[in-house]
């Protein structure tokens, strides 16, 4: 890179990414500890705070003591669950779905950690479920980890029984994400204009209905015979689902009027491949600035999975590009059509009356 000055070497720089998803910028030299940037890359204000570091003028942050949840003794919670942490059933889980786990269960230590778990009643989870009713699915998916937690114990004699099984799942509200409508992705688009970043993730999310960890690891090895071939990344290592999907000639279109990464068609600044996390946060910013703050990456899932539904796809014919495998998800875009149809049908009955009740003029006889 250059700014009149000479070259300036990047190689130094590196990227990690957070528990929670967030990319973060560092510069790491050689037997010195790594030194975050703050900055936007791209800016005047990064290369400022770039060359300060470089030059030793920015000391590192004297990393803070372990304090993730209360201290754990023998038969506590948080010891359990770091037991629980080792057993091959955790680690045999998908990265993804390992983080979240330890956000759950990290979360009930911090409060009841130092608590003895042979003591932990149904009536104690329905408390803390009930005081997450408000957010259904993250009550549910406490109820989840723990009743995974005891069943470890259960398994390896640490306990004689599962209080979690004996705690209902709370009802869900509503539908989830929003499902995009065909106004709102024409307003991503005027936003987002073809040739854009934002334009290729939004066209990669809505042509192939997958989700976004699918779609940040999409690139030239991905395509093949011109067919998008690739297994997807959730439950890739229990129940593997491995799909080849036609390249829509939409999707053609925008691939080849765009700047596309090596590795993926999706790249960092650095040139670098998303993790799903970092990819969800870039792309909530990008619908913030289409006006759009209630739609998400999920949405278009969602919204290619209703336009499948509204050309008359059936349930198994949705399936197989979205990767369902039951119908259960995939019967509500379906229902709604449905409905649709039936509710046309009987305005239609509405409007014609039968046969039967139509007048008939009197006789003139």
């Amino acid at each position: 890179m250059r700014d009149g000055s000479g070259e300036i070497d990047f190689r130094k720089l590196v990227e990690d990414t957070d528990r929670h998803g967030n990319v973060r910028v560092y510069l790491r030299v050689k037997g010195q500890p790594k030194i975050r940037l703050r900055e936007i890359p791209g800016t005047d204000a990064f290369l400022t705070e770039y060359r300060r570091a470089l030059a030793g003028k920015t000391k590192p942050k004297t990393p803070k003591p372990d304090t993730h949840y209360k201290p754990s003794t023998k038969g506590s919670i948080s010891w359990l669950v770091k037991q629980y942490y080792t057993c091959a059933e955790f680690k045999g889980l998908g990265d993804r779905t390992q983080q979240v786990r330890r956000l759950i269960l990290d979360a009930f230590c911090r409060k009841d950690g130092d608590k003895p778990y042979a003591k932990l009643e149904p009536k104690h989870i329905r408390k803390r479920r009930d005081a997450k009713s408000d957010t259904p699915e993250a009550a549910n998916g406490m109820i989840k980890a723990l009743r995974q937690v005891f069943t470890f114990a259960v398994d390896n004699d640490h306990h004689d029984r599962n209080p979690a099984k004996d705690v209902p799942y709370l009802k869900s509200t509503g539908d989830g994400f929003h499902s995009w409508s065909i106004e709102e992705v024409e307003q991503f688009e005027k936003r987002h204009p073809i040739g854009t970043k934002a334009h290729l993730a939004m066209a990669l999310l809505l042509y192939s209905a997958q989700r976004r960890s699918d779609i940040v690891g999409f690139g030239p090895h991905s395509v093949k015979a011109g067919k998008l071939t690739f297994t997807q990344v959730k439950n890739a290592r229990n129940k593997p689902i491995t799909l080849e999907l036609p390249v829509r000639p939409e999707l053609k279109a925008v691939l080849e009027a765009s700047q596309l990464g090596e590795a993926t068609f999706i790249v960092t600044e650095f040139n670098k491949p998303y993790t799903s996390n970092g990819f969800g946060n870039w792309f909530r910013r990008r619908c913030d600035e289409a006006g759009l703050p209630h739609c998400s990456s999920h949405g278009l899932r969602k919204a290619a999975a209703t336009r499948l539904a509204e050309a008359d796809a059936s349930e198994s014919e949705i399936m197989a590009i979205t990767g369902h495998t039951t119908s259960k998800e995939v019967s509500r875009y379906t229902k709604a059509k449905r409905q649709k149809v039936l509710a046309e049908q009987a305005f239609d009955r509405f409007k014609k009356p039968p046969e039967s009740e139509k007048s008939v003029p009197p006789s003139e006889d």
